[in-house]
């Protein structure tokens, strides 16, 4: 098993960056497929991204794909979305999800992190 844990969500001015971080523990960190996704107040929760085992594949949803990247390092078990050109309408939580997977053109996962708050400011 694995259990992500958020970290770097914060209040941004609208063009502004931000990087989530998630600490995941485990041994098999580097077996999963780990991926972000996100909730804003009164929405279901979407796909934001993914990102192989390996690092070498990512995918992204069509709001985010250019402005967001995904990254991992499984030395330190740590995986990293880097936020930029943020919208007001990226505000949300973010969660870490761990054994990511695409089930037709839905997303889902097996492990969830709590959470951290994304606001962006207009």
């Amino acid at each position: 098993q694995v259990q992500p844990v958020e970290s770097g969500g914060g209040l941004v001015q609208a063009g502004g960056s931000l990087r989530l971080s998630c600490a995941a523990s485990g041994r098999t960190f580097s077996g999963y497929a780990m991926g972000w996704f996100r909730q804003a107040p009164g929405k279901e929760r979407e796909f934001v991204a993914a990102i192989g085992v390996s690092g070498g594949t990512t995918y992204y949803a069509d709001s985010v794909k250019g402005r967001f990247t995904i990254s991992r390092d499984n030395a330190k078990n740590m995986v990293y979305l880097q936020m930029n050109v943020l919208k007001p309408e990226d505000t949300a939580v973010y969660y870490c999800s761990a054994r990511t997977r695409q089930y037709g053109s839905g997303w889902n996962a097996d492990y969830w992190g709590q959470g951290t708050q994304v606001t962006v400011s207009s």
